[in-house]
């Protein structure tokens, strides 16, 4: 169960506070070489029509089979989720007509799902986390694509989605809040992507929402909800459910009543506007399919998938953050997205000591590599410095070769221009001054130089900084600042 309601959450209105309650519907593509049903190719970016085999047209007597890796990734895909594997079930027939669905019926699995019940775990700000329950996920094949405005009085249609395999994972009405929202679609995202089950890219269609909206007085039963359909982005989705609420809030307050209906979010005017009736299950006459067997599979075939899987986001947090100590925040930025966190084990399987180094590692990823890569609209695939060249840099560091400031020079010339950064700090003479009697002359000429610093330190002991950031100043920033504090305090007699 979630924490009690946050007073943060309710939406105030003009008889009071409403809650919103939200669940998702997430159609995610399979990845796969192969279509759910038939042997056509999934690839993205075919000529219309190119990849539609004669099950995909719907052509008599073409009859539907399993694609056994499409099965296989569902299964993954719920144990991602730490969900209930069911060794059987069984597909139905979804019957409606629409004029990218050749056959009339879409296959889909109603009453027997693939995977049951689970939970996704989702982190939010200041530490704050939620549970959001998954009520299921099941197999269907998708529709194809009808296209509007390819001629003036006709509409045409393309099949190559046709038959694509789509996992549906159902939410149970756990989010209060459209942050809520996009953090679980967000870490859901994650869990597809280091599982391989879905790539997750919006932008193709590859991952899409229904969201479902409700409002009520806080403590009251549940309202009746609106189905926001085919949302492609996490921006839309967080934009569509705060319009969405505050059209209910309008409606009721005014004492009105909420028509449950589908309806589409326009993210040019940033309102959802009504699309038609919402239908029941019983609208769409779901009957088993007769082409397909039962889908049953062995205790075992999911042990051996299990074993298989990779280590998942929550996993590799927690690994993190016991290892090396990083914060919550920091492992949660690595592990986002699966090459971040790959790049940063890289950068540990490098360092001469990732016990000592691995956190000091985190933080020259995360501000000065990410941060470098934001600004200049790269990512990670596309950086310049290698994950070698940053433990590089760090292992200098870590053996008190370099300063920070020094490093950060460092990292600059390694960005533009490359090479190993140990190599580049002997040829450049970029060493930390590590002769005490050498760092004691420049303290010694500094204090002689400021005797009224001299004795504002004393009486103000946080004085000593002005002191060791004229020493670095004087070194070029060559000398140890721990050595030139130890030898300030010392002198100073703090």
């Amino acid at each position: 169960m979630n924490a009690p309601l946050d007073p943060k959450k309710l939406i105030k209105g003009a008889t009071g506070d409403w809650e919103v309650v939200i669940g998702l519907e997430i159609h995610a593509q399979v990845t796969s070489n192969s279509k759910l049903f038939s042997g056509a190719s999934t690839e993205f970016g075919g000529e219309p029509n190119e990849h539609v085999s004669l099950v995909d047209a719907a052509m008599p007597g073409m009859l539907p089979v399993i694609n056994e890796e499409c099965v296989a990734q569902a299964i993954r895909t719920g144990l991602g989720l730490k969900a209930q594997i069911n060794l059987r079930s069984t597909f139905d027939r979804k019957n409606y007509f629409y004029p990218d669905l050749p056959q009339g019926y879409q296959i889909s699995q109603y009453k027997s799902p693939i995977v049951g019940e689970g939970a996704v775990i989702v982190d939010m700000r200041e530490g704050e986390s939620i549970t959001v329950g998954i009520e299921r996920l099941h197999l269907e094949q998708d529709a194809g694509k009808s296209l509007h405005d390819q001629h003036p009085t006709m509409s045409f249609v393309d099949l190559n989605r046709s038959g694509v395999a789509l996992m549906e994972i159902v939410s149970k009405p756990d989010m209060r809040s459209s942050e809520e929202a996009r953090a679980y679609v967000t870490k859901l995202r994650t869990i597809l992507r280091y599982l391989g089950t879905c790539d997750g890219d919006m932008e193709k269609g590859n991952l899409r929402a229904d969201v479902n909206v409700s409002v009520r007085k806080p403590g009251a039963p549940f309202g009746t909800r609106c189905e926001i359909k085919n949302v492609n982005s996490i921006r839309f989705i967080g934009q569509a459910i705060e319009y969405e609420a505050r059209r209910q809030i309008g409606i009721l307050e005014d004492g009105g009543t909420i028509d449950q209906e589908t309806r589409l979010y326009d993210p040019g005017k940033g309102e959802t506007r009504s699309m038609r009736s919402k239908e029941e299950a019983h609208d769409y006459r779901y009957f088993p399919d007769p082409d397909l067997l039962p889908l049953e599979f062995t205790a075992g075939y999911v042990e051996e998938l299990k074993s298989k899987l990779p280590e998942l986001p929550d996993e590799k947090r927690a690994r993190f953050m016991a290892d090396f100590g990083l914060t919550p925040y920091d492992a949660s930025v690595l592990v986002a997205e699966r090459e971040s966190a790959d790049f940063y084990e890289a950068v540990l399987a490098k360092l001469a000591n990732k016990a000592r180094d691995g956190k000091l590692a985190a933080n020259w990823v995360i501000n000065e590599l990410f941060g470098r890569l934001n600004k200049e609209g790269q990512d990670i695939a596309s950086s310049p410095v290698s994950a070698a060249q940053i433990a590089g840099i760090v292992d200098l560091i870590g053996e008190e070769t370099i300063s920070g400031k020094i490093a950060k020079d460092l990292f600059e010339i390694v960005w533009t221009k490359g090479g190993d950064p140990k190599v580049l700090v002997d040829e450049l003479g970029m060493k930390q001054v590590t002769d005490l009697g050498a760092i004691e002359k420049v303290v010694d000429d500094i204090i002689a130089a400021n005797p009224d610093k001299v004795a504002q330190a004393k009486a103000k002991p946080t004085m000593i900084g002005w002191f060791v950031g004229q020493v670095m100043k004087a070194s070029g920033g060559k000398t140890n600042p721990q050595a030139v504090n130890d030898i300030l305090k010392t002198k100073l007699g703090i």
